[in-house]
């Protein structure tokens, strides 16, 4: 979704142009109040800000911008910027968005994925120092096997994907 927070008149052909063009549900507040209050009840992968409210309402501005959560915000001049260029900036920032977003998902499966190999690891070493200890009772000695090939079908998938 898309928040436009714009008071210009156009407010709502613009919403429906970026609809159309992106094909993402654009809802229009008026005010910063407005937009801060739509962004603190949904989540938006855009937010296209009226520049004219951020100089002329700086405080309100301030409280809005902490709302943004994940909305990417698209700083526009609705008073010299055609509805092309506006299509254009959202295109893009939305594409940057999808891309940080893959990026960071990517390092978090990464940093798992070499968190798990350690756990692995050390379980895997583990089992042999316990197997190592003369005298193991048999019941224990089948558990402590029996995690070490849990431990190696968890390694072997972790390498898989």
């Amino acid at each position: 979704m898309i928040l436009l927070i714009t008071p210009s008149a156009n407010g709502q052909q613009c919403a429906d142009s970026l609809y159309a063009a992106t094909g993402q549900e654009t809802h229009w507040a008026q005010t910063l109040q407005a937009g801060s209050t739509r962004l603190r009840e949904q989540t938006y992968s855009a937010a296209v800000i009226d520049q004219f409210l951020l100089e002329t309402e700086p405080e309100e501005s301030d409280q809005m911008i902490e709302h943004l959560g994940t909305a990417f915000p698209v700083y526009v001049n609705f008073g010299v910027t055609g509805m092309e260029r506006l299509l254009r900036e959202v295109r893009s920032a939305l594409h940057r968005r999808r891309r940080e977003e893959g990026a960071a998902r990517r390092a978090v499966a990464e940093q798992m994925h070499s968190q798990m190999s350690e756990t692995l690891t050390a379980m895997l070493l583990s089992c042999e120092l316990a197997m190592s200890v003369p005298n193991v009772p048999n019941p224990a000695a089948e558990k402590i096997r029996t995690i070490d090939t849990l431990a190696r079908e968890l390694r072997l998938r972790l390498e898989v994907n």
